[in-house]
């Protein structure tokens, strides 16, 4: 009941229009026009990094700390850091070069705020864009600073943001229940199809925490829209998420990452190209093209990554080029190359790992039974499908 009534007041915060791109605000630019009302007299800590900035470039840092009745306490920062250009194990506290502001690392000794770290703070503001995949770690920074926020008795404010890959398909495995990890923060698909704010309000019903949870709604975004339709600026959100075509192919060529294959880290477009130096890249694009997917297409190269998998090594591969992105089906793109891989590389390449990223035991034993990229997703639809109908509840957009 408390969900509902939250629910129907969420509608109040930033009102969706049938506009044009140009009229598309982050919630940082409708709580800055409506001059931070929904934090007046807050003392907060903000979870952020370079990402966090108003429609004209603005710091959210900057618009909070010099906001009348807003106190900035304290900083958050998550996986890549503050600058959002580290690709390190771990990062350590510091503070903001601009403002001084204490900067707390959540990739780091913390993956969640502790009550010394919230000591003085009474809300929590959350503002970093996400890119629309599961195994992706910003909305499991978020996902544990709700709970430390229930713990503590301190409120949480999310400052919407669109999903750059569109808020209309959903695909892939669901994390299986007992698979939570940093990278898998909750029993959702690869490909969610949701906001942060909406898999906020999720994440607080499916969870039962106690939490004063506030969502800033994007004004302006419809579900169907792409990053490059709003009119907004692209900033890299990580190191090696350098475009939104990579964005878009992430949810399926990332699924590799665990396993002995490049993914194109230490090259000028990761994401877009995969490879080892095991692999035929002439013959794995050749059936790959055979299988006439959707909205993409393959390419024999050739690439030597300066950093990651193969650091310094020759590898051959495939140049994966989007042709129709409304078409693509990114997770049958990803299990399409499993699939080949396994057939005609079952030596070569190493899976035990796989399954850090999938999250789907039955998926998993599905692939590794040879099974096709159509059938697999056939043994993971019924959850999906489930997923869908549990999601439909805390969509904030039309």
């Amino acid at each position: 009941m408390k969900v509902r009534h939250f629910l129907n007041t969420i509608f109040l915060i930033g009102m969706t229009s049938l506009a044009h791109a140009d009229d598309v605000l982050p919630g940082i630019d409708v709580l800055a026009r409506d001059d931070f009302r929904p934090i007046a007299g807050a003392s907060v800590a903000l979870i952020t990094n370079h990402t966090g900035l108003s429609r004209d470039g603005q710091s959210t840092i900057r618009l909070l700390h010099d906001a009348p009745g807003v106190k900035l306490v304290r900083i958050f920062s998550p996986e890549h850091g503050l600058e959002g250009k580290l690709d390190i194990p771990l990062i350590d506290d510091g503070a903001d070069g601009e403002t001084g502001i204490p900067v707390i690392s959540l990739y780091g000794e913390l993956r969640r705020p502790t009550a010394a770290t919230l000591a003085g703070i009474d809300t929590i503001v959350f503002d970093i864009q996400d890119i629309g995949t599961r195994f992706y770690t910003y909305i499991s920074t978020m996902g544990n600073a709700m709970i430390a926020a229930a713990d503590h008795d301190v409120r949480f404010v999310v400052l919407d943001r669109p999903n750059p890959i569109n808020g209309v398909d959903v695909a892939g495995p669901v994390l299986d229940d007992g698979l939570q990890s940093f990278v898998g923060f909750h029993p959702i698909p690869v490909r969610h199809g949701m906001t942060v704010g909406e898999l906020a309000l999720l994440f607080k019903a499916e969870l039962a925490l106690d939490l004063d949870l506030e969502v800033v709604r994007t004004e302006g975004w419809r579900r169907e829209q792409f990053f490059d339709d709003t009119g907004l600026t692209w900033i890299n959100p990580s190191p090696n998420m350098r475009s939104l075509r990579a964005a878009l192919l992430y949810p399926g060529i990332g699924l590799l990452e665990t396993t002995n294959v490049s993914v194109g880290r230490g090259t000028d477009t990761p994401f877009e190209l995969f490879g080892a130096p095991w692999i035929d890249g002439a013959s794995l694009a050749a059936s790959l093209n055979a299988l006439q997917l959707d909205g993409i297409s393959f390419a024999a190269t050739e690439f030597t990554p300066d950093a990651s998998t193969y650091a310094g090594q020759h590898c051959e591969g495939v140049r994966i080029t989007i042709t129709d992105r409304t078409r693509i089906r990114p997770l049958t793109a990803g299990f399409a190359i499993a699939e080949i891989l396994l057939r005609d590389y079952h030596e070569a390449w190493e899976t035990q790992r796989y399954i850090r990223l999938l999250g789907n035991a039955a998926t998993l034993a599905a692939l590794l039974n040879g099974k096709t990229a159509q059938e697999i997703e056939a043994v993971y639809r019924p959850a999906l499908d489930a997923f869908i109908a549990r999601r439909a509840r805390f969509l904030l957009y039309d």
